[in-house]
């Protein structure tokens, strides 16, 4: 089955489905057109980056395989944090500290910039300031504390440190030693921010076509031409093209872009969402009502919603099949983090998939030989702020001004080994590791 399609179908039963207002309808492409930039993906980053065009006069046409928002996009932890999935030190060993300095920045500035696109073209998404970032036993939280300790001096970034005596007043659980809070971080309802970026998107003059795949990709016939995209029921000749399909593109890869596809690796996340809490127990657990991460390298990641339920994820799967009796194994988790919601209801489960690097650092470029044809890939489960801000770097390198998108583009990745049978297996030996070190640590 195409990965876009078991990721529709984990994805149905969740709360953001259940709880978003409708999106507008799109119509599929039919027939030939021509556009300035034909934009491949309806999440946030290829709606960042058509909004950003529109609305510096170009011309923009947007292609979705499904709907707006349904892949990751519209159905993620909500959580909107600084930072990359990748440590810094990832960044400062292929750029050099300065140029790590900028994409740190950048990432902050990502922050800003979805609280901005909220306020201009109010989107009604329950935007919450906040990030708790805890470690469960005392050696991660002396890691956690040190790394904080070097992103004020070395990136100067101020967090606040929570120790051991403290951390009761930040949450409601046994099961964490200490941790750090950021206000400038926080969490929303992606599905409804999704729709209301293409809304906006929509008002700027963005041409959107939902339920078309595009097929095939012929490069330029000569310098200057169009670059032609291929669809089931139609063709768009593009001066320039962004493929922003980031997961979903794999399943396309042998026709768009052979090259990326074995550098990023689906990756299938879960979450469940609790029945409506007494709005009092709600604050208790959390008081700030900031979202909350572990530091495990295999984590859990929750936070509660406006209308009070605890939304939890935190099961990974390294293949395309979804845990058994998904909700079941999510209250378990649930459970081990918060006993008090041993009698709580599970009113939804879902899932879906993520495409994440070897190294974890976002993967932006070009196509090899193509130079009009961009990508923005491999945000590795940390994509919700910076999708926003890769739209829009790859809209001012369109534009002419590549110099913050080349930043990025400089960072190299290697291919998942084994290829496309092995890779999987090779993935789940590490990730077992890794779990192994999370228990003991």
């Amino acid at each position: 089955m195409p990965l876009r399609d078991l990721d529709d179908r984990l994805a149905r039963d969740s709360y953001y489905a259940a709880t978003a207002p409708p999106g507008d309808a799109h119509p599929a492409l039919q027939g030939s057109t021509r556009c300035d930039v034909a934009v491949v993906g309806g999440g946030l980053a290829g709606l960042s980056a058509a909004l950003d065009l529109a609305e510096r006069g170009r011309d923009v046409l947007l292609l979705e395989a499904g709907t707006i928002g349904s892949g990751a996009s519209g159905r993620n932890g909500g959580q909107a944090i600084h930072g990359l999935a990748c440590d810094n030190a990832v960044i400062e060993a292929q750029l050099g500290l300065d140029d790590a300095r900028r994409v740190w920045a950048m990432t902050i500035e990502a922050l800003d910039l979805l609280r901005q696109r909220i306020a201009r073209h109010a989107i009604d998404c329950d935007w919450r300031d906040g990030f708790l970032g805890l470690a469960t036993r005392p050696r991660k939280g002396r890691a956690l504390a040190a790394w904080a300790d070097r992103i004020e001096t070395v990136y100067g970034y101020a967090l606040t440190r929570i120790a051991p005596a403290d951390v009761g007043r930040w949450i409601a659980s046994p099961r964490y030693h200490s941790g750090i809070h950021d206000p400038r971080s926080g969490h929303l309802h992606p599905l409804k921010y999704t729709r209301g970026l293409a809304r906006a998107a929509g008002a700027a003059g963005v041409r959107l076509h939902e339920q078309t795949p595009v097929i095939g990709l012929a490069p330029p016939a000569a310098a200057g031409a169009p670059t032609l995209l291929r669809t089931a029921q139609g063709e768009v000749q593009a001066q320039q093209v962004l493929l922003a399909g980031n997961v979903a593109l794999g399943d396309l890869a042998p026709a768009l872009a052979p090259a990326l596809a074995t550098r990023i690796m689906p990756v299938g996340t879960y979450i469940a969402c609790s029945e409506a809490l007494d709005p009092a127990l709600a604050e208790r657990l959390i008081p700030s009502r900031s979202a909350v991460c572990d530091t495990n390298f295999v984590l859990d990641y929750f936070r509660t919603t406006a209308d009070h339920r605890m939304l939890f994820g935190g099961r990974v799967s390294y293949s395309t099949r979804a845990p058994a009796d998904l909700a079941r194994a999510m209250r378990q988790r649930m459970r081990l983090a918060f006993p008090q919601l041993a009698r709580a209801r599970v009113d939804y489960a879902w899932g879906g998939f993520v495409d994440i690097t070897m190294n974890r650092a976002p993967d932006f470029g070009r196509l090899p030989g193509l130079p009009s044809v961009y990508y923005l890939q491999g945000f590795s489960g940390h994509g919700l702020a910076l999708t926003g801000l890769a739209g829009r770097l790859v809209a001012e390198a369109i534009c002419g001004d590549a110099s913050r998108f080349d930043v990025f583009a400089r960072l190299r990745h290697r291919p998942f080994p084994g290829g496309r049978r092995l890779r999987t297996p090779a993935l789940v030996l590490g990730m077992a590791w890794y779990r192994l070190r999370d228990m003991l640590g």
